[in-house]
């Protein structure tokens, strides 16, 4: 049996975020320009909130698995822990996007910007 074969399933998540994330983004950014009546703000934000999930949990879990190791010039090594650095970055540049829009939607809701006309008589 090949070495190969058994990669642990936390490589295979990380793998997963990082597709995800690029089809979660084609979402945001493409669906508004091309396919607008396609997109909804609230599903947006969901996807976005998910996404921040997926990236924290996935960093957390491959810098417990991973440990720290002393790498001495490995090259694995030291790419595995670029990835969960890297995975660390992805989550905080997302966790401020849901931040932004998450502000953002709770100003906009439930208020109105138009006033009733005062009719005097």
């Amino acid at each position: 049996m090949s070495v190969f074969w058994d990669t642990p399933a936390i490589y295979a998540f990380m793998l997963f975020n990082s597709i995800w994330s690029l089809l979660v983004l084609v979402y945001l950014f493409a669906t508004p320009l091309y396919y607008a009546r396609f997109f909804h703000g609230v599903f947006a934000l969901a996807l976005e909130w998910i996404t921040m999930i997926f990236w924290f949990a996935g960093s957390i879990a491959l810098a417990v698995y991973w440990g720290s190791p002393k790498c001495y010039g490995n090259a694995f090594c030291g790419s595995t822990e670029a990835a969960i650095a890297f995975g660390f970055f992805l989550w905080a540049i997302f966790a401020f996007l849901v931040f932004v829009d998450t502000v953002s939607f709770l100003r906009g809701r439930g208020h109105h910007t138009t006033t009733k006309p005062v009719v005097t008589v």
